[in-house]
């Protein structure tokens, strides 16, 4: 399988992922929270953040399927490192707050890294594809 073949299945995988957990957050944010590795479950009004979380996600999601759609390989690579940033403040978030270590890191931060990876490598597959494709000769006037 090659390198272009295996960095779209990821991708792929990681924009089904984000877009379910995001849109969990919008469904039935209560529910999620728990899982996301915080040792308190907003009350009342503090609800409504779960929900931004939520939009935060699908928009993070519908921006790498689009961009994977319309076969922009390059800004998805760089997309992928960037929204990797997201990941890693979750992470961050988690510790900071006094919740699971376990969450933190085999969730967060494991997420987190895979996206950086796969960004990284489809930068390289962008990369290596840009050299090995034969220069197109530029005409000379006559």
């Amino acid at each position: 399988m090659s390198l272009k073949k295996i960095n779209t299945v990821v991708a792929a995988a990681f924009v089904l992922f984000i877009l379910w957990f995001g849109t969990e957050f919008i469904v039935s944010p209560q529910a999620a929270a728990q899982g996301f590795g915080l040792p308190s479950v907003p009350a009342g009004d503090g609800g409504g953040f779960l929900v931004i979380k939520g939009i935060r996600d699908v928009v993070l999601a519908l921006v790498l399927g689009i961009l994977l759609v319309t076969g922009h390989r390059r800004a998805l690579g760089w997309a992928l490192l960037v929204e990797a940033v997201a990941a890693y403040g979750d992470m961050t978030t988690v510790l900071v707050h006094h919740g699971s270590v376990a969450i933190a890191f085999a969730v967060h931060c494991l997420t987190a890294t895979l996206m950086a990876a796969n960004g990284l490598l489809v930068l390289r597959e962008t990369r290596e594809a840009a050299t090995a494709a034969p220069a197109t000769p530029t005409p000379q006037p006559a």
